[in-house]
């Protein structure tokens, strides 16, 4: 089942896949041109979903844990698509990752950089972990409205898993500083499993998750 959701001259689609409920969100601009985040798992699922709007011109990995790249080298092949990804984590993608993207990047959907994503490091869960960040247009139902997609740094209830103190108190920072110290609470939040949530309903929490430690 395809969940879409209009950014206005835009589009989102987002399927799940897998056992472990991984959201893939593929991104089409006006031209038809399309960006696919983290092309989980079920190759052909994927390329059903691209149909025949237009060509794949980039698929971005949002962090190197296996569940989020194991369709990838198909899709590829398929496609023929750019990969991208955070710097730190590309060594653990299973092709060969042509754009390494570092904090404060910025990647197109189409060729004419009519819909751009910005990028946003979010380093614990994975070193490389990041974020994206997509706005609606004047067009859309809630222009001007943020989209983030997050991977597995953010969820419904806290940040994602980390291995010690230091990675978790380095995720919540940049989580605090980075995300819920710059978009406001409407701001929709798309997480690498699951349901979205806002940034406005997570936000009464912060200091609980820090507290917790998880």
């Amino acid at each position: 089942m395809t969940d879409t959701t209009s950014l206005g001259r835009a589009r989102l689609d987002r399927i799940a896949v897998s056992a472990m409920d991984n959201n893939v969100y593929l991104l089409t601009a006006p031209s038809g041109e399309q960006l696919l985040i983290d092309a989980a798992d079920d190759s052909d699922a994927i390329l059903t979903l691209l149909g025949g709007a237009g060509p794949l011109r980039t698929v971005v990995t949002t962090h190197g844990h296996w569940d989020h790249h194991r369709a990838l080298p198909t899709v590829v092949a398929a496609t023929h698509a750019r990969t991208a990804a955070g710097a730190p984590d590309a060594p653990d993608l299973p092709v060969r990752v042509d754009d390494l993207l570092a904090h404060g990047d910025r990647i197109s959907v189409d060729s004419a950089g009519e819909v751009v994503l910005d990028v946003i490091a979010l380093r614990g869960h994975t070193a490389g972990s990041i974020a994206l960040a997509v706005t609606e247009d004047e067009t859309a139902p809630h222009p001007g409205r943020v989209h983030l997609f997050t991977g597995d740094s953010l969820f419904p209830g806290g940040v994602g898993k980390t291995t010690d103190p230091a990675d978790f108190t380095r995720l919540m920072d940049d989580v605090e500083e980075r995300l819920f110290g710059v978009y406001p609470d409407d701001t929709v939040v798309w997480p690498g499993h699951g349901r979205p949530t806002t940034l406005g309903a997570e936000r009464p929490h912060l200091a609980e998750w820090r507290a917790r430690g998880w």
